[in-house]
């Protein structure tokens, strides 16, 4: 029996931020749970570790990509996520 694939298969959420910061703290809790759900994938990078992320997002952190472009920075909305991957 086949398992039906997870609607989000094959996305992929960025979340970019930075050790020590608590909106990014709550951001990965919710970019974890909807991608959980969904089936996306999950990858974080840390702007002290790449000059370009950081001349781009210093002043968003933390912001979340979905398949590359920009979705949401601050705060994430839960539903406004699983929105985005799902359709």
């Amino acid at each position: 029996m086949e398992t039906p694939e997870a609607p989000a298969a094959g996305r992929t959420v960025t979340l970019i931020g930075k050790p020590g910061c608590h909106l990014c703290d709550d951001a990965r809790e919710i970019v974890t749970a909807v991608c959980a759900e969904t089936g996306a994938a999950v990858e974080e990078k840390d702007i002290e570790q790449d000059a370009e992320l950081y001349r781009r997002y210093w002043e968003q952190i933390p912001v979340v990509l979905v398949d590359g472009a920009q979705h949401d920075f601050w705060r994430v909305d839960p539903v406004r996520l699983r929105r985005a991957l799902v359709g």
